[in-house]
């Protein structure tokens, strides 16, 4: 047997099961024949399986959420992977917001690192015996062979084809080497990767959303590595290991990784293991036709958050482009994820990569504000109490802030068909809804004036409160009290806002209400 040398050291803690991963290293070889016995499941079983590289951004998220719709469409279940392996790119605290980010757009995992589960652990840095074990089967085999190949000579390589206008690829040099050659440079402790044998023949799959999909690998690649020299397995060894151990069905993955499927599956093969089905999303690119990253601040989804986009909203938003439901679900208003769940169709999503058109991000938001404060009490008080404390929060100074919860509501079911976030009601032209005025600035309008006012408002027989009714009742009152228009407006905008700027008087008035409104005015009466 060829011998195998690894080096290993954790350098990621997360929740796991603990006792399974002892009974992993304990049992050995016996962990694999007792998977291999085990019928198959028919439950259909996903997975989402970020690096943590980084932070999510829509793209990842919509891997997410079509993944999790899938599974429990079908009554499957949904899986969280943390695939680790690229230690070199790790950022410190990503994992944990990754989970963080997708609870909070309420995709829950039913097995994760920090949910445990009967396949775990559920982070690659702490699957590395099943790694160990598998390889050595490749091995054994004569599938996977030492390559002593130095980065040099494979620059080489690279460089000789580009000058020769060919595809850069290995040679598979380490191929054809004797065992006795083998023997004699890991005796030297040279540094070496492990490859997979690839079959020279025509690969091809059948894609759930591109169908069938033909590709030559041998002629376009050489041997792939599946054990770096720091005895790490790379993505394409440990996806498979994992996909095979945790029973995964489906795997619904970006398009990025549809020239990486033929390759999964000669793995998978090598092993005698069936395959998952493969269905491989189009791009979702920005609004320019770029392909979103990582690196842009403008697509995570803390940056949504704080923009003060609701996770509903935003997952309705990835939704809006290339497809995956039924055309039942345009009927719907307010949208929720238990109705993506009924109206998702696999068969449905476009071949074909999609724009996210940005104007729609706020009319899911306030279509989501819509639906929570009409059919959601519970979720309506929070609404409530989140304008408070914006409110607070963006006027500390202020002593004097009307944020009585009913009037809250009341400027909330006015607001929600022109506002995108909750954050449009605190500033500028609407700060008059939360300032109280301090005092009447214009007193050219006498406070027994202001009182008869006041009490033809509460009169509901004599004026609708709407904007353009009220115009003109005020005008008609200035002509009953002889009264110049334009000064008793100025006299109002003082009692309603004590600020120079905003709405116009009688739309200020309707947004207010009428029981605000007059409250107001009887308050500036009474100031001397």
């Amino acid at each position: 047997m060829n011998m195998l040398i690894f080096k290993f050291k954790p350098v990621i803690a997360l929740p796991t099961d603990k006792t399974l991963f002892r009974a992993l290293v304990s049992y050995g070889d016996n962990f694999r024949s007792v998977c291999s016995k085990a019928s198959e499941s028919k439950e259909v079983r996903v997975r989402f399986a970020p690096s943590p590289t980084g932070f999510m951004h829509l793209g990842g998220l919509r891997t997410a959420l079509f993944n999790y719709l899938y599974a429990k469409s079908h009554g499957g279940k949904f899986i969280l992977r943390i695939e680790d392996t690229d230690q070199e790119r790790l950022v410190e605290g990503a994992s944990e917001q990754l989970y963080k980010e997708l609870k909070w757009a309420g995709i829950e995992p039913d097995e994760s690192p920090w949910h445990g589960g009967p396949y775990g652990p559920y982070v690659q840095s702490l699957r590395y015996e099943i790694y160990k074990q598998e390889v050595r089967k490749l091995m054994e085999d004569g599938r996977a062979y030492h390559c002593f190949c130095s980065e040099r000579r494979l620059d080489l390589l690279r460089k000789e084809a580009l000058r020769m206008r060919q595809i850069p690829k290995y040679d598979n040099k380490c191929r054809h080497m004797t065992p006795g050659q083998i023997a004699e440079r890991l005796a030297k402790n040279d540094k070496f990767v492990i490859r997979f044998k690839l079959e020279s023949k025509a690969d091809e799959f059948q894609d759930m959303i591109f169908g069938k999909i033909v590709y030559f690998l041998a002629q376009n690649e050489g041997d792939p590595v599946i054990i770096k020299s720091d005895g790490y397995p790379t993505y394409h060894f440990a996806n498979v290991v994992d996909d095979h151990y945790m029973k995964i069905t489906h795997v619904l993955r970006g398009l990025e990784w549809q020239i990486s499927t033929p390759k999964h599956i000669q793995i998978f093969h090598a092993f005698g293991w069936r395959p998952p089905q493969y269905a491989h999303l189009p791009l979702v690119m920005n609004a320019n036709g770029s392909k979103l990253s990582k690196r842009q601040k403008d697509v995570q989804l803390d940056h949504y958050r704080k923009m003060g986009i609701f996770p509903q909203a935003l997952l309705n938003f990835i939704t809006q482009s290339g497809g995956g439901f039924d055309r039942n679900l345009n009927d719907i208003q307010g949208t929720q994820l238990s109705d993506l769940i009924q109206h998702f169709d696999i068969k449905k999503i476009n071949a074909h990569s999609s724009r996210l058109n940005p104007d729609l991000l706020l009319q899911c938001n306030r279509e989501e504000i819509e639906y929570q404060l009409k059919n959601c009490p519970e979720r309506a008080k929070a609404l409530v109490e989140e304008v408070i404390r914006l409110v607070r929060e963006e006027y500390a100074e202020e002593n004097s802030l009307d944020l009585n919860e009913k009037h809250v509501r009341e400027v909330l079911e006015w607001a929600v068909s022109r506002i995108g976030t909750l954050s449009d009601l605190i500033r500028g032209k609407l700060a008059f809804l939360w300032i109280l005025p301090k005092g009447r600035k214009d007193k050219t309008i006498h406070n027994s004036v202001l009182e008869t006012l006041a009490n033809s408002l509460s009169d509901e027989t004599k004026v609708q409160f709407e904007k353009t009714d009220l115009k003109q009742f005020l005008r008609d009152f200035a002509n009953q009290h002889q009264l110049a228009f334009d000064q008793l407006m100025k006299a109002l905008r003082s009692c309603l806002s004590g600020l120079h700027e905003g709405p116009g008087v009688g739309e200020m008035m309707d947004i207010l209400g009428r029981t605000k409104t007059i409250e107001r005015i009887r308050l500036a009466a009474k100031r001397k």
